[in-house]
């Protein structure tokens, strides 16, 4: 069996001449999407709609748009460099200790945000548990919550990716088609958007009350951090490193990589796309309908208090509708997160001296072990707190921290270890080193916030 994580000259391949064969060769962002369009829109968009109304709409548009610039140079140092994304992470200078010798700091940080993320999981589970009891009434959430983790944790222990790819698909595509139908649906209503309402949205007002939301919102919609890590680890595994090969010396290895690189930030751009066109809609019915009726999203009641997003625009037969939406998107979310994750936590294990990286067998052992595990586990904390947006406010916000971290290893990745031909442009850069002061600025003032309500 080929080992997808150790670059293969015997696979270079030339880049595709045709529309039909780059769109062959797109698919990291269909299972990306799987993880990103899901429980940042479902939950803490509509969250934040409900709490604010349509006055952070712009906001909405900048946590959709970003933070993908910084997915798509991280994702081009790793093809060309054939580095995975922790080992792209243990180069950024400053040592600490490590169990078998110095690694990077931004390791330890990296690991540090696990745990918050594996209990924001368990909202996305706890979320999917829900939706289903609106299926089935009568059921207690909290036993469909543990078959749902029962049925991932399945699902991921395979480890296929093609069959993954092809899941995410089809339940991507039942959650954006049922959002932007019921937002069209909404327009027939009382609660319709009115030029006044985008007119307050672009406003560019950030009530001080909703600050800590709408954090979490940037940290958990559009590319999070742990979609921007995973994302390379797809790339990996669809093969694009290897198309690309590392013979430097190949006259003709420039204008491949730069070919393959085209294709890559198509793959991004359709990720962008969908997110996109996911995300904007449960704002909007967040803002029209749960702010106009004072409904807020909380604890067992979370996803019937969103329900009334599809019921109160197509009426009550569409409750079923949302249902089953909801369940297609958490669950898709939970799939795509962890199939993400349990690729890249062999990866600790292999730069903290625990694991050969050339024992393929054993570290597809652990992507499955992982897989079957970390559903149950992020289940248990649900089980312990169950409050989907709670959960996902402590994931939500660890991930906000870890992005200034992200940007900045990619501008000193790029600066230092990228061959020079294959750099970025000049705006690409401008925009990157952009967003990594956003970031800095955002992450330092979200920090405050948390030290000034400990201390109270």
């Amino acid at each position: 069996m080929s080992d997808p994580y150790t670059t293969r000259e015997d696979a270079i391949r030339p880049p595709p001449a045709t529309w039909a064969d780059r769109l062959r060769h797109l698919g990291p962002s269909v299972v990306i999407t799987g993880s990103i369009v899901g429980s940042g829109e479902l939950i803490l968009t509509s969250s934040l709609g409900a709490a604010a109304g349509f006055a952070l709409l712009w906001w909405m548009l900048v946590c959709c748009w970003s933070k993908s610039i910084v997915q798509a140079e991280l994702a081009r140092y790793v093809v060309v460099s054939g580095d995975t994304y922790l080992r792209a992470m243990n180069r950024i200078p400053g040592r600490l200790p490590g169990p078998a010798g110095p690694v990077s700091w931004t390791l330890w940080f990296s690991l540090l945000s696990f745990i918050p993320g594996v209990i924001g999981m368990g909202g996305i589970l706890g979320g999917a548990g829900q939706a289903l009891a609106l299926l089935t009434p009568g059921v207690d959430s909290r036993w469909l919550t543990l078959l749902s983790a029962v049925v991932a944790a399945a699902i991921l222990y395979t480890g296929s990716y093609r069959r993954l790819e092809q899941t995410m698909l089809a339940l991507v595509g039942v959650f954006t088609l049922a959002t932007v139908v019921s937002v069209f649906a909404m327009q027939f209503t009382e609660y319709r958007l009115s030029w006044s309402d985008a007119a307050a949205g672009f406003a560019f007002d950030f009530p001080a009350e909703h600050l800590v939301l709408a954090l979490a919102v940037y940290g958990a919609t559009g590319v999070n951090s742990a979609e921007i890590s995973t994302y390379t680890y797809w790339c990996i595994e669809k093969g694009y490193p290897h198309f690309i090969g590392r013979q430097h010396d190949d006259p003709s290895w420039p204008s491949r990589a730069h070919s393959w690189i085209r294709l890559l930030k198509l793959d991004v751009w359709v990720t962008l796309a969908i997110l996109t066109c996911a995300t904007l809609p449960f704002y909007l019915l967040g803002a029209g309908i749960l702010h106009a009726t004072d409904q807020h999203p909380q604890g067992l009641e979370t996803v019937h208090v969103l329900s009334a997003m599809f019921t109160q625009t197509l009426g009550g037969w569409s409750l079923g509708l949302f249902g089953s939406a909801a369940f297609c998107i958490l669950f898709s979310s939970v799939v795509a997160g962890f199939g993400g994750i349990s690729r890249f936590a062999p990866d600790y294990l292999i730069e903290f001296g625990y694991l050969d990286r050339a024992k393929l067998q054993e570290r597809i052992r652990w992507i499955r072990v992982c897989g079957g595990v970390l559903p149950i586990a992020s289940m248990l904390f649900y089980l312990f707190l169950p409050s989907p947006v709670a959960l996902l406010i402590i994931g939500a916000l660890m991930g906000a921290l870890l992005l200034p971290m992200q940007s900045g290893a990619t501008l000193w990745l790029q600066r230092h270890r990228l061959d020079a031909r294959v750099r970025p442009s000049a705006a690409a850069r401008v925009f990157l080193w952009l967003t990594f002061v956003f970031q800095v600025l955002m992450a330092v003032g979200l920090t405050w916030i948390v030290v000034h309500q400990a201390m109270d």
